[in-house]
């Protein structure tokens, strides 16, 4: 028996997320994510892990709070981010007797001194903050902290003028209004840089008493709405995404260079139709490159690739004009003459690097791995990252920059036991495309396996990397195999892959499915005879586009999924689905011929309907037009509605119930057994 096998045990394997390695590179920081003590709810900490492999990993913060946002000072000094209680103090760090802390319940940011002490709280805002960096020589820290109009007495009286007249309205004047799981406003984000951080820098403070907080972007508005941010060696410049109306309901982003002392902002790169995102400064504080994205139209296919700039915008170019991938996460070398980032390639992420002089790309890593959290060490010798794939979850690993090979560090709750093996098969599309797919299997067992047709969200993603919210490994504890397909859409394949399925959603990716479902069904160790289907955000849409398109499964489950195509105009993203189907009235053809909930008088397979009401990416509209439909039609389906959920279930208890009636609906109409109400339901 493994964790997979009782769900409660698999609630509480630690998450590990977000590594990041201290300047001289001796020093790794993970996030690691647990069961709070009443198992209600998931908290964080930070844990150091010892880079070398000879001793085990440590904890290194506690709260109920918990902690994140890990970032190290060119001292050593680590910042976090977290609503720890903590007392007022004075300029020396001392608590000032019977002082009021009315701080404690948002997040604030600290300091863990090197090698080690208590932490402090260097910054607080009326609104919390988050999203440090730090400038790696002069120690100066930039964050992010949404803000109501005016100054921090302006702000904090008005969040005290709205709380005392229990005001919840809020006013909008430009879109979006909502984003993936929460409202925007009223206040918004502004940039702030910190100054006078305590000895960041190594040489103490820079001004004599508490640091002084700056408000760098006053004007701001939704400009910085989940953008992020790099500040150049000496502090004294901060690049950033900056998002612009397009006068039509959407948005693009520029990038944008803003003076540290000044506040004065000047435009490094703008393009219509194009998303200047996640800068990030050379080292030697003279170049900036960021994630780049076309984003498309009508007869335009939407592109991803790296652009660099000079920091004085005069120079800039594609960095990978000949690579057919979608590159992202990109991270220096100390020299500033190499760069490192990942993309996904056929079912992997690995990692490249590329000449910045010359262009020249090579793959580093050749394993069936995917890797985040790039940090290259001091010398450049070797890069630390988070390791994962479909059969591993995130682990700490060091990565040899010249031979590409990989070691594992030690980490809590790794390694797992999977409850059965991974193996890879490929299929030709009507069209002569290969489809490849990740299958998992369970323990080889006296019969062949059922079938469950699993479908990635996105839809441009792949199956790529480990999923705790779509566990495979919990259906094979249960006796499934488990496809994962990359159909149509799907990154990793080249713009030709996406291609064939931009603008055409329904129909080329159920060609693509049903090929690779079909050669599954091909192979001894499974099941034709019992078969499900499942499906997520996208995923969802297909699950609800194969219902109406076939009867060959014997259960389908569509979560968060997409059903009436014209609900997505009050998506909090609409304008993203206007710019590949152009606007209703203007394409009336495109949009029917997309729209899944047109064949809703075709669907005959039993269905299990799960939404979260504060589902903003695919709103709950979708779920509820989907429920009358299936109940006018006499469809055997179930609804299972989350009120307080959003596009992720993410409580345990709530998700304890999504595998519960999962498995319960499968076991029913997959495995001819009785249907199971779950208990808490």
């Amino acid at each position: 028996m493994t964790q997979f096998h009782d769900l409660q045990e698999y609630l509480a394997i630690p998450r590990i997320e977000n590594l990041t390695v201290s300047p001289d590179g001796r020093r790794l920081v993970v996030v690691v994510k647990t069961l709070s003590a009443d198992r209600k709810k998931y908290t964080t900490a930070l844990w150091e892990i010892d880079p070398s492999g000879e001793r085990p990993p440590h904890r290194l913060t506690r709260s109920a709070e918990g902690e994140s946002g890990p970032a190290f000072g060119p001292d050593g000094t680590l910042l976090f981010v977290s609503a720890r209680p903590g007392p007022s103090t004075d300029k020396d760090g001392a608590a000032k007797d019977g002082a009021e802390d009315d701080e404690d319940d948002k997040p604030s940011l600290w300091a863990l001194p090197a090698p080690g002490g208590e932490a402090t709280r260097v910054a607080t805002r009326p609104g919390g903050l988050s999203s440090p960096v730090v400038a790696r020589q002069a120690g100066t820290v930039v964050f992010i902290a949404d803000t109501l109009p005016g100054d921090a007495a302006d702000d904090a009286e008005g969040r005290k003028l709205r709380a005392d007249a229990g005001i919840s309205a809020i006013l909008h004047e430009q879109n979006p209004v909502r984003y993936w799981d929460h409202q925007l406003g009223p206040d918004q984000p502004r940039l702030f840089l910190l100054d006078g951080a305590p000895d960041l820098a190594g040489a103490g403070p820079a001004v004599d008493g508490p640091p002084a907080v700056r408000d760098l972007t006053p004007d701001a508005g939704q400009a910085l709405v989940e953008q992020s941010a790099d500040v150049t060696p000496d502090g004294a410049t901060v690049v950033t995404g900056w998002y612009v109306p397009d006068g039509r309901g959407g948005q693009y982003s520029d990038l944008v260079a803003v003076d540290g002392a000044t506040g004065q902002r000047r435009t490094l790169l703008t393009r219509e139709r194009t998303d200047f995102t996640d800068p990030k400064i050379s080292p030697d504080g003279r170049t900036v490159v960021c994630a780049t994205e076309a984003t498309g139209s009508l007869t335009e296919v939407l592109d991803n690739t790296l652009w660099l700039v000079s920091l004085d915008g005069t120079e800039s170019h594609d960095l990978l004009p000949g690579l057919d991938l979608w590159p992202g996460e990109p991270t220096w070398a100390p020299d500033s003459a190499t760069l490192y980032f990942g993309a996904d390639q056929r079912g992997r992420h690995p990692v490249f690097a590329v000449d910045v002089a010359t262009g020249s790309v090579r793959q580093v890593t050749q394993d069936d791995a995917a890797y985040t959290s790039l940090s290259v060490t001091p010398d450049g010798r070797s890069l630390y990252a988070l390791r994962t794939a479909v059969g591993t979850p995130p682990t700490p690993v060091r990565i040899d920059a010249s031979t590409g090979e990989v070691a594992e560090l030690a980490a809590p709750g790794l390694p797992l036991e999977r409850p059965g093996r991974l193996t890879e098969i490929t299929a030709a599309a009507p069209d002569g495309t290969e489809i490849r797919s990740w299958l998992v299997l369970p323990e080889p067992g006296p019969e062949p396996a059922p079938l469950l047709l699993w479908v990635h969200g996105g839809p441009y993603s792949s199956w790529n990397a480990w999923s705790w919210r779509w566990n495979p490994w919990i259906m094979a504890a249960h006796g499934y195999a488990v496809l994962l397909p990359d159909p149509a859409l799907s990154t990793g394949y080249g713009q030709t892959h996406i291609r064939r399925g931009y603008g055409r959603w329904g129909d080329a990716t159920f060609d693509d499915l049903m090929a690779i479902t079909d050669a599954a069904l091909a192979r001894d160790d499974i099941d034709q005879s019992r078969t499900a289907m499942m499906g997520g955000s996208f995923g969802g849409y297909m699950a609800n586009w194969i219902a109406g398109h076939t009867d060959r499964f014997g259960a389908i489950v569509a979560h968060a999924s997409l059903w009436k195509f014209d609900a997505m105009l009050t998506s909090d993203a609409s304008y993203l689905v206007t710019r590949e189907f152009g606007e209703p009235t203007e394409q009336p053809g495109l949009w029917e011929a997309n729209d899944p909930s047109r064949h809703a008088g075709k669907v005959r397979t039993p269905m299990l309907v799960i939404h979260g009401d504060k589902d903003y990416r695919v709103p709950i509209g979708n779920a509820l037009y989907q429920w009358w439909d299936l109940t006018r039609n006499q469809v055997e389906a179930k609804f299972l509605y989350y009120p307080d959920e959003n596009h992720w279930i993410l409580t345990p208890g709530n998700i304890t119930i999504w595998y519960e009636t999962v498995l319960a609906f499968l076991a029913q109409h997959v495995l001819g057994q009785p249907w199971r109400r779950p208990k808490g339901l």
